[in-house]
């Protein structure tokens, strides 16, 4: 399951081996989301270095791609039912939900500076997420 909302280079079929492998009810991929901004590199007073927007260095999100065993389904109350709130929760509160860690591309379409980033890489030939021609 996937939000749709993202862009990643996710291996599902990694992901898919390490659900079965733990056997829990779900596996979330987790990442660390990307920086909004560049950062400055100093020494004392002295600017070092530049990085352009590298990796945030907090902790992990959910980046929206799920595997899930059929029951986990039922969780799903019905149109209402926020699924980071109760279904999550409850899967987390029961031990049912496993982080797999992606530590490849991934970048949300939340904003139009998301959208024009991602445009920009697909159009440049550079897009991480595109596993073939076409």
């Amino acid at each position: 399951m996937t939000y749709g909302d993202g862009l990643a280079n996710i291996d599902i079929g990694a992901e898919l081996a390490f659900h079965t492998a733990h056997g829990r009810k779900a596996t979330v991929a987790c990442v660390r989301p990307p920086a909004r901004f560049g950062r400055i590199v100093t020494q004392g007073t002295q600017v070092v270095s530049f990085e352009e927007k590298p990796t945030a260095e907090g902790g992990l999100i959910n980046g929206g791609f799920f595997i899930l065993e059929p029951g986990v389904l039922e969780l799903i109350d019905g149109h209402d039912t926020v699924w980071e709130k109760e279904p999550m929760e409850s899967l987390a509160a029961n031990g049912q939900l496993a982080a797999w860690v992606h530590r490849g591309f991934w970048q949300p379409m939340d904003t139009l500076r998301d959208k024009q980033h991602l445009n920009s890489l697909w159009e440049s030939g550079a897009a991480p997420w595109k596993l073939w021609e076409g």
